[in-house]
């Protein structure tokens, strides 16, 4: 039997029709209206607080193409997607997937979760020349994805230092968290590096040390360094709490909508405010005030409140 696939034509090529940028600030549907309402309240915090941090505003940072690896350019339906590791970026993968490959896939979940990380699998936005950058990012709608920074960071610990899988993870960080965190550790662990307790890893982000020597991974690298939302103009931002709603939003503005939605997991790993809390039970405020200055501005720029369980000094 041969299926018809809805992402043929009518999903690869959307000349003549609006594109996601004017249906978002100028849109055609009621139902779109109010949540461009919303979109708009979160695009304002970023404004403001970028405004009210804005130390190096005088001397603006130019974005080199380096900067611009986590942004993912759909040509077809003009969007531009920056992921931020720990926040739905692997089905947010494959549905760009869906979306840029001109019919070659359909269904987001039967991607294999490596297959959306494989870098050639998506066009991103250092690909291209910087007069081709400045066009799209002018003309393109661009949106990220963003969580409670502290269950992003648990999050992160968990899958990276939690699960025996994850070898390459725990010889290139874990052996190096270990060697300058733990007293009298045994030779094995600096060997294997694959028992790292949470306060250690907490110990080695605030550590001056660490942010000298190179840049965070970018499964703990705050938002605001992954997307530059200081520097690019994100005309939505989705959250982690409202997964669903925002992803399909965006999809419908895409024209989309009718055949293709965000897929819905099973959230019975997922990391919790209350798993959150537990975690940080053992760091000490001195430890957590400083924890919180480095993801201060993820916290200030999204909205989110400073968690009831921080005792800040």
């Amino acid at each position: 039997v041969i299926r018809r696939n809805p992402f043929g034509m009518d999903i690869c090529c959307r000349k003549g029709s609006r594109s996601p940028l004017q249906e978002l600030y100028n849109p055609t549907q009621v139902s779109l209206s109010n949540t461009a309402i919303l979109h708009q309240i979160r695009r304002d915090q970023v404004t403001d607080t970028c405004r009210a941090n804005s130390v190096s505003s005088r001397k603006r940072r130019v974005l080199t193409p380096n900067d611009l690896k986590h942004l993912v350019v759909d040509e077809d339906h003009e969007m531009i997607y920056c992921y931020v590791p720990k926040v739905a970026c692997t089905n947010w993968k494959r549905v760009m997937m869906v979306l840029t490959g001109r019919g070659k896939y359909s269904d987001p979940m039967e991607i294999p979760a490596n297959e959306a990380h494989v870098s050639s699998n998506l066009k991103t936005l250092n690909q291209y020349s910087i007069p081709e950058i400045n066009h799209r990012l002018k003309n393109y709608m661009k949106f990220l994805f963003v969580r409670e920074p502290f269950e992003r960071l648990v999050s992160a610990y968990r899958n990276k230092f939690t699960q025996k899988y994850n070898t390459s993870f725990h010889k290139r960080y874990g052996t190096k968290i270990v060697r300058r965190q733990r007293k009298n550790a045994t030779q094995e662990a600096l060997r294997k590096g694959d028992d790292v307790k949470f306060e250690e890893f907490v110990a080695y982000l605030i550590d001056p040390h660490t942010q000298r020597e190179e840049p965070f991974n970018e499964h703990w690298q705050t938002v605001y360094s992954l997307c530059h939302p200081c520097h690019i103009h994100y005309d939505l931002i989705g959250k982690y709490e409202t997964l669903e709603e925002d992803s399909n939003y965006i999809l419908q503005l895409a024209g989309v909508g009718n055949y293709l939605k965000f897929p819905t997991y099973a959230k019975s790993t997922r990391t919790t405010d209350e798993m959150t809390t537990e975690f940080f039970q053992n760091i000490s405020s001195e430890h957590q005030t400083q924890l919180y200055e480095v993801y201060k501005l993820d916290f200030l720029m999204f909205n989110y409140s400073v968690p009831s369980y921080l005792k800040l000094e």
